[in-house]
């Protein structure tokens, strides 16, 4: 099983997982921008939800793919 890789920013380790959060929430903004510029968040009726779904779906593929893309051997 491999680790996931902390981190080091001016001698503070930060999480590989507090980074990949902070990346999800950059992406999901970006496509929920997208998304309101195209007028399809007009069909959804509980936007926030739709927010914390397409959050939490960005952030399940960078997790997944972790291993590919910046864990340990």
């Amino acid at each position: 099983r491999r680790m996931i890789v902390d981190h080091n920013i001016g001698g503070v380790f930060i999480p590989g997982l507090l980074v990949l959060a902070v990346v999800a929430l950059v992406g999901s903004i970006a496509v929920i921008r997208l998304l309101s510029m195209a007028g399809i968040t007009r069909a959804f009726t509980h936007r926030p939800l739709v927010e914390l779904a397409t959050f939490a779906i960005i952030y399940g593929l960078l997790v997944q793919y972790l291993p590919a893309i910046g864990s340990v051997p």
